[in-house]
């Protein structure tokens, strides 16, 4: 009977859940709904208001949603916001500032390539006050339509219930792609983990579950596959993935992943690789092959250049003293593991790759190197610096850098990053914008932030991911983690994806000792 009462559970808390949601959505309407009238008695503050989240003085993209707010640090008993641009005017109010989408869309529209001036007003009894305006910078360059993310709890919590989401950020629709929970048992669990896109392509999608009904799912223009990865002759199946920009070939990371837990560290968990190497998936082919295989460099997070003809990667040298196991050895000298970036080249007609090549050397610095992310236009690598470790999205010093790749130079982005975590990022398929995960609203939870990108590769201030209701994020106990860009929304279902992954074992891969075209 455990079961059946489980699953009856379940589908009581999904009612329950989706009451809740309509409720939320029906008085955020009928608030939306209200006529809101800028008040003409009134004393000036004379400064720029708190508010959350913070949108003052950013930048945005012409077909981004509404931008919703709240006071901060100062309560409210009403708000009254108007923003103005040449030839346009449009005035929200209530107990928050949640703009009409379709009024939204005309104001930023009138305003590409301008700006928009937001004067807010707040009420606390009989009294308003006024405060100065701050502007919002209108960019005609527009945004992908889509992101998608995995959703999840602190693993100190739980795993298990966690699922991949995807967002059309030109309105607030949200939707499940994959749900980890179906594929999910009291008994047996699983936890999927990195999907990624080829050239931001929703029909060209993989991701990876472990565990129960483990596998890597390969959706591929319609026809979706279950793959099994694992071989003799490689340390596991794929994890970190990166897709050719146009060729059926995906470079994995093959990774012995654990974690450890800190009672006096400000890290609270450490992950960490006993072991990892880099492989090549032909996707048509279904063949692997090894591209290293040196037990004492620790390769991670392969990244394609966008002409497809170089392999950007991470790796950290490390020799163990065999006076432990490999695991216990990696959690007691973790602080040692320094990692650099490293390229390779790559032949598309050959399928060959070339010896490889030091591009940013940071154990020099006593410091880690980790996530590199290469601009569209080739121009521009952006990637993740830490003291120490792979895992930077657990480090709290963890910052944003960028190198030119025209000229060499490297500095930190300090537009964007904060006291916090700034860790995981992907550029937008024009190149002109980034989203990032950031713990600086709590230090606890990682939040998807936006930022428009000139050409000269330095960012504007960050946005946060806007929400239907502004308070939501402060709600919302699970992190975004690895945000990516896409240009559409997913088709499969999550009963899709789970259908396949309960279906077989996988399509065994074949090991070749070369792939080929």
């Amino acid at each position: 009977m455990k079961q059946p009462m489980e699953q009856q559970s379940r589908r009581d808390r999904h009612r329950t859940m989706m009451r809740t949601v309509m409720w939320a959505w029906a008085l955020l309407m009928a608030t939306a709904c209200q006529q809101a009238t800028v008040p003409t008695s009134f004393t000036d503050t004379g400064r720029q208001p708190d508010i959350y989240p913070d949108y003052r003085d950013v930048t945005v993209p012409v077909n981004i949603a509404p931008l919703t707010f709240e006071m901060d640090s100062t309560a409210a008993d009403e708000m009254v916001a108007r923003f103005s641009t040449e030839g346009y005017e449009l005035v929200s109010g209530g107990d928050k500032v949640q703009p009409d989408i379709d009024d939204w869309r005309q104001l930023t529209a009138k305003a590409a390539g301008k700006a928009i001036s937001v004067e807010l007003y707040t009420r606390q009894g009989d009294q308003w006050q006024r405060y100065k305006p701050f502007a919002i910078s209108v960019s005609p360059d527009s945004i992908d339509p889509y992101i998608s993310y995995r959703l999840i709890s602190p693993s100190y919590v739980t795993y298990e219930e966690l699922t991949l989401n995807q967002r059309c950020l030109e309105n607030y629709d949200e939707q499940v792609m994959v749900d980890n929970m179906l594929c999910s048992t009291e008994a047996n669990g699983q936890c999927v983990n990195c999907h990624n896109f080829q050239q931001y392509n929703p029909q060209r999608m993989q991701f990876h579950a472990r565990q129960h009904h483990g596998g890597t799912v390969i959706a591929y223009d319609g026809k979706v596959r279950k793959i099994n990865m694992r071989n003799d002759s490689i340390i596991s199946a794929g994890v970190y993935p990166a897709w050719h920009p146009w060729l059926p070939l995906i470079v994995y990371s093959t990774n012995l992943t654990g974690q450890s837990f800190h009672t006096r560290n400000l890290n609270k968990i450490e992950v960490f690789d006993s072991a990892s190497d880099l492989i090549a998936y032909d996707v048509e082919k279904n063949e692997v092959t090894n591209l290293e295989n040196d037990t004492t460099e620790f390769e991670v997070f392969p990244c394609w250049a966008p002409d497809g003809q170089t392999l950007y990667y991470c790796s950290a040298h490390f020799e163990f003293r065999d006076t432990t196991s490999h695991e216990t050895e990696v959690i007691m000298r973790a602080k040692d593991f320094k990692y650099n970036i490293y390229k390779k080249t790559f032949n598309p007609d050959t399928y060959e790759f070339g010896p490889r090549q030091l591009v940013y050397r940071a154990d020099s610095l006593d410091l880690s190197a980790t996530l590199p992310r290469v601009s569209p236009d080739g121009r521009y690598l952006m990637f993740t610096l830490g003291r120490y470790g792979v895992f930077h999205i657990w480090h709290h010093e963890a910052d944003l850098y960028v190198i030119d790749l025209k000229n060499g130079s490297v500095r930190p982005m300090d537009e964007l990053n904060s006291k916090d975590t700034e860790s995981y990022h992907s550029w937008s398929s024009n190149g002109r914008w980034v989203i990032f995960s950031s713990r600086r609203d709590d230090g606890g939870y990682t939040r998807p932030f936006i930022a428009h990108i000139g050409t000269d590769g330095h960012a504007t201030k960050p946005f946060e991911l806007p929400q239907a209701d502004p308070d939501y994020h402060r709600q919302f106990m699970k992190s975004y983690n690895i945000p990516e860009f896409m240009k559409g929304p997913v088709e499969q279902t999550p009963q899709d994806f789970a259908r396949v992954l309960k279906e077989s074992d996988g399509e065994k891969v074949k090991y070749v000792g070369k792939l080929s075209k």
